[in-house]
């Protein structure tokens, strides 16, 4: 198996991952970002596709990732509505499976990168590899928000306190 049939392969994966668990879950807005991811892996897909049968693939920065300016959007929506948001017990799991998988792509994509032969073909996997750096930047974030309410009090001092 070849590079770009692996990527092909990873990012297949990414994004049935991303779908069986957006279905999975309730919350229009959690499901609003793993869809967003689903498309950005489905995006990275025919990236390479192209690339494995030889055609000139090309990085278009006008499809790149939206995933930071979604989940800003997503979580200002929440907050403007003032609903209350409850996460299912079973989210953690799925965001911390999801950032090992994005983690996981991003380490392929830039060791790749520094074997490339080719400048355009260097070039696309580190572009890649920042999505994928991005979606894994995401991901943390959705789980310290997960995760918050379960250490905020832990320390007895309070001396931890942001703005919240």
């Amino acid at each position: 198996m070849n590079i770009f049939e692996f990527a092909m392969k990873m990012e297949t994966d990414g994004r049935d991952f991303y779908l069986a668990q957006s279905r999975k879950i309730d919350s229009p807005w959690l499901k609003k970002i793993l869809v967003e991811l689903a498309d950005d892996e489905l995006k990275h897909y025919n990236i390479f596709k192209a690339m494995k049968e030889g055609h000139t693939a090309e990085y278009k920065e006008a499809e790149k990732t939206k995933i930071i300016p979604t989940l800003k959007n997503v979580f200002e929506s929440l907050k403007e509505q003032k609903k209350e948001f409850i996460f299912p017990a079973e989210s953690k799991k799925i965001w911390t499976e999801a950032l090992e998988i994005e983690k996981k792509s991003e380490d392929f994509y830039r060791d790749k990168a520094a074997e490339a032969k080719g400048e355009k073909q260097k070039h696309i996997l580190n572009k890649i590899a920042d999505e994928e750096h991005k979606h894994w930047v995401t991901l943390q974030h959705v789980i310290r928000f997960l995760d918050r309410p379960n250490h905020w009090l832990e320390d007895a001092e309070w001396s931890n306190l942001e703005d919240y």
